[in-house]
């Protein structure tokens, strides 16, 4: 294992993780449920060091990386706050030291997404750039001046922002374009309309083609706020490319080219970035948790 790292991206429902050759190409993803957290995140750190155990063939890898959701401070290797994984202020970075013997650097999951995006996906050469998953939940990733920008922990929480509709959101507030655009807001929107359970926002991308119009309605509500929250990024930190991630990332005809379109409509002196598919898919949280560890043995 000399020289080569163990990323594990850890998921508010999966754990993904894999090694990190020395040519920086991540191989084969090994995927696990995530446990139930609590408090102090201990059956998450077991499962954390089972896994990194498992990939390292008993043996000692030069670094690991660890990326996982919520408030977290990069620097003192700590989860502040994750509200779908149920901890607070979990030491990561010194705890999973402490069990695996070698060095670990632990980062957030979005802003190691968009670091890998950056350095070899569909960001690749912009100097300001915004990565942009949209899955179970929404945030950005800010590549300001060539560099990810984490804002001590909290930069890029666009999904928790008011775009301007009633809905409750998990994180106690109303309005946030989370709570109407994220891929589990439109599978659970589509449902409660229809009494018709689907079982992802792929389901209702479906539907939208052919034509369903409780579908469609929900589909127009999600770019609207979508592209609410992109006007206020493309304003403030003026992004010449945005890599959208998640299932919405994957349909251009559905996504992409509306989307860019709504934008267009709310800016009016402001630049328009070019709006892509990112292309680390899924994986990208495990490349940047594997840039991340390998920085520490660099």
């Amino acid at each position: 294992m000399a020289g080569r790292v163990v990323a594990v991206d850890v998921g508010g429902t999966s754990i993904k993780a894999g090694v990190l050759g020395a040519d920086g190409r991540l191989g084969p993803v090994d995927r696990t449920t995530t446990p139930p957290a609590g408090s102090d995140g201990a059956p998450v750190l077991d499962a954390v060091e089972a896994i990194v155990r498992r990939l390292s063939d008993g043996g000692r890898p030069a670094a690991v990386g660890v990326v996982v959701p919520g408030i977290v401070d990069d620097a003192a290797g700590v989860a502040v706050r994750a509200g779908n994984l149920s901890w607070r202020d979990v030491p990561l970075r010194d705890l999973l030291a402490s069990r695996l013997g070698c060095p670990v650097a632990v980062g957030h999951d979005v802003r190691a997404g968009g670091l890998a995006e950056h350095r070899a996906g569909a960001c690749r050469g912009a100097r300001n750039a915004v990565f942009l998953p949209v899955g179970t939940g929404i945030a950005a990733a800010l590549i300001l001046d060539g560099r990810v920008f984490s804002g001590d922990g909290y930069a890029g929480e666009v999904g928790h922002v008011d775009v301007g509709h009633d809905l409750p959101c998990a994180c106690g507030g109303h309005g946030c374009l989370e709570a109407i655009a994220s891929a589990a807001a439109v599978a659970r929107r589509y449902s409660a309309a229809t009494g018709t359970p689907v079982a992802g926002s792929r389901d209702v991308a479906e539907l939208v083609r052919r034509g369903d119009p409780a579908a469609v309605a929900v589909w127009d509500d999600a770019l609207d706020a979508l592209a609410y929250g992109l006007s206020l990024l493309t304003g403030v930190v003026a992004p010449s490319v945005v890599a959208i991630g998640g299932g919405m990332g994957e349909s251009p005809e559905l996504v992409l080219r509306p989307l860019a379109g709504r934008l267009a409509a709310r800016l009016t002196f402001q630049r328009p970035p070019r709006l892509v598919g990112a292309e680390l898919g899924d994986r990208a949280g495990c490349v940047g948790a594997g840039l991340l560890a390998r920085e520490l043995v660099a």
